[in-house]
């Protein structure tokens, strides 16, 4: 701790140079404030990803069926082959890591094919299981999701987005009940949702119409084939092992090579959620490398200008040392100024950092519409963190000086003019 009398004695110093102090604090505090500048927009842009992803099951797979690439049980390659409802049953029984396993089909979208009075709109139709809402959560608004009373009984229901709801009861009065024309067939509303995250399959959940897979079966003509099956694990589980798994079992129930990588098509979100993640992590480092360089610049000029001081003030030194200074008086004076140097620019461009990502965030994000960016806020932690290692570049910035300090003799400092 200084007493008041030793501060103002250090901070005489300092500004004695002020110009030469200005410059060097200005590239510590540039350093601290772009790091807080890129430490805030990599961790916006990783909140804005996952936030976009938010409400999509992260453990889940789909997959459909494709064409054969090999000849099997005297089937030709070529063959086009279909996933049936009896498939469902039988992947349930072989792979115990399926925890949500929903069957999906997909209408046509022509023009105008969902009505209701004098409106209409052209949107997506999807045929779905009760249990899809447990993969893609959605915001209920009126009634419910499909049930399973709804697949069993095959009924002519429908749930439909908030932004055909818009478009259909412009009135924006109670739809529950009505009847819309889907199609040309008629379905009654049993509700209207839209998708919790940004992340969609086969269209958004605001311009889509649902209704019971079973039920779009029937009406198509499609007897119990299924287009596409999303499955979800068990926690702890891994969604590699379980897409394989279930390939595997499709294979064997439908006279499929084991080695054909062609008969079945889908992808992993697992993985692709894992690349996000991976990206990030390398975002923070490039983050951190370019910002700790910049800082460094700083820093190293800090250093300077406190050589620069120890050999103008040379002789003061030597003086004190000839009236009995210990090296440990010495060694204080040096780092109290290259840390008060530092101390002072880095916590203002800390400060600024912050209070700039703020002011975007309020002024600019939370109002724009299609920006990836979301909170780009800087932890706690991580300002603490900064805040520590920009006192110890200070003292290492005060390092060299001061081992130059004590380098000097007395009898040679007062004789320097």
């Amino acid at each position: 701790m200084f007493d008041l009398d030793r501060l103002q004695e250090i901070w005489m110093t300092v500004t004695q140079n002020k110009g030469r102090s200005f410059l060097t604090g200005f590239g510590v505090f540039w350093g601290i404030f772009m790091l807080m500048i890129m430490l805030g927009a990599g961790h916006g842009l990783e909140r804005g990803m996952m936030k976009n992803i938010d409400g999509f099951a992260t453990n889940s797979c789909f997959m459909g069926a494709g064409t054969t690439g090999l000849p099997y049980k005297g089937f030709q390659k070529g063959r086009k082959w279909d996933i049936h409802n009896q498939d469902l049953a039988i992947l349930f029984q072989s792979v115990p890591e399926i925890d949500c396993l929903s069957p999906m089909l997909f209408g046509a979208r022509s023009n105008n094919n969902v009505i209701f009075g004098d409106n209409s709109g052209s949107y997506n139709v999807r045929g779905l299981h009760a249990n899809y809402i447990e993969i893609e959560q959605q915001r209920v608004f009126f009634g419910r999701f499909i049930n399973d009373i709804d697949i069993l009984q095959a009924r002519k229901v429908c749930v439909i987005g908030t932004t055909v709801y818009e478009e259909l009861f412009p009135t924006k009065g109670n739809p529950l009940g009505k009847y819309i024309r889907i199609n040309g067939i008629y379905y009654q509303v049993v509700g209207v949702s839209s998708g919790v995250s940004g992340v969609n399959i086969g269209g958004r959940s605001e311009e889509s119409v649902v209704i019971p897979f079973t039920t779009m079966q029937q009406i198509n003509n499609q007897g119990d084939v299924i287009q596409m099956l999303a499955a979800t694990t068990l926690p702890n589980q891994s969604v590699k092992d379980m897409e394989e798994k279930m390939k595997e079992t499709l294979k064997a129930n439908n006279s499929i090579a084991p080695e054909d990588m062609q008969a079945i098509w889908g992808f992993n979100l697992e993985d692709q959620f894992n690349i996000f993640k991976y990206l990030f992590i390398g975002i923070a480092i490039v983050i951190w490398i370019v910002g700790s360089g910049t800082l460094t610049a700083g820093i190293v000029g800090v250093s300077n200008i406190m050589m620069v001081t120890v050999k103008e003030r040379t002789k003061e030194i030597g003086i004190r040392r000839a009236l009995g200074a210990k090296p440990l008086t010495i060694i204080s004076q040096i780092m109290s100024e290259s840390l008060l140097l530092t101390a002072i620019a880095g916590l203002l461009g800390l400060c600024l950092g912050v209070l700039t990502l703020y002011l975007a965030d309020v002024y600019w994000l939370q109002n724009a519409e299609n920006v990836f960016l979301s909170d780009p806020m800087v932890s706690f932690g991580t300002a603490i963190t900064s805040a520590i290692i920009l006192l110890i570049c200070g003292l290492i910035a005060g390092a060299i000086p001061t081992i130059r300090a004590l380098q000097i003799k007395a009898i040679d400092a007062i004789r320097e003019e």
